[in-house]
């Protein structure tokens, strides 16, 4: 059994008086494709934010290869180069061209030189299907198209663990497949990953772990056969009955 890369333990995470996390405890090895799942609301998102240090949690740890991020005054950038995240919105720079925007984090956070960031900007892009748009701006491509440049700079990074973050939610349905299917391709390629989804037959079909999250705490967490086909909690099969008639 491998040893963990990242571990949750006891986290727990208030904005003023509202707790949105509660004890949560949870743990992702190597090769692991992890599926939150939940109603909005839920802390899902919360969690992969402290994950990656976008919110200070109030308590707990997030051990990195057994070293607690939360508690070090560590470089952020560089762990986050480690645990990228891919976010709902893009997060592009609209005023850079898809391969700038590839090479931005290579260069200045890696510290790579310009040629060796070009040729893995435009590996990963190859890799993603936007290599013909390499010299687009970000509006002038579809929300799919963003969204895949997206995941290929944050594979520039070349990270242990990639977050992501609802990355369909903003997408219209006929470009939820394209961003899916690079996923997947990533899942079948052994990349480890976190995804908080409303995508219930990607969860079903792609990850090796399934957590459900209600009210700010894991209510359950198994296979995706366990969840999908035995939930043993009442609140996830509330859940699940309502999200699989879609």
């Amino acid at each position: 059994m491998s040893e963990p890369i990242i571990e949750v333990r006891h986290l727990r995470k208030n904005f003023g008086e509202h707790e949105v996390l509660k004890d949560v405890d949870f743990s992702v090895n190597e090769g692991d494709v992890t599926c939150v799942i939940g109603v909005s609301g839920s802390g899902k998102s919360t969690l992969l934010r402290c994950i990656n240090l976008l919110e200070t949690p109030t308590s707990g740890q997030i051990l990195f290869h057994g070293e607690d991020v939360a508690a070090q005054r560590l470089n952020a950038p560089g762990y986050r180069a480690k645990v990228g995240m891919v976010f709902q919105s893009f997060n592009l720079f609209n005023n850079m061209t898809v391969l700038e925007n590839c090479m931005v984090g290579m260069r200045k956070v890696l510290k790579k030189d310009k040629a060796e960031a070009r040729r893995t900007a435009l590996y990963y892009l190859d890799k993603v299907g936007m290599a013909p748009y390499i010299n687009a701006k970000p509006r002038q491509i579809s929300g799919g198209q963003k969204q895949r440049v997206a995941i290929a700079r944050a594979l520039c990074m070349q990270p242990e663990v990639l977050l992501f973050d609802e990355p369909t939610s903003a997408l219209d349905p006929q470009m939820v497949g394209e961003v899916l299917e690079v996923m997947r391709t990533l899942a079948q390629e052994g990349l480890t990953m976190i995804i908080v989804t409303h995508e219930m037959a990607f969860a079903r079909d792609v990850s090796n772990k399934v957590v459900f999250m209600h009210d700010g705490v894991i209510c359950e967490q198994g296979s995706p056969d366990q969840i999908f086909t035995n939930p043993q909690q009442e609140q996830t099969r509330e859940f699940l009955a309502r999200f699989m008639k879609r």
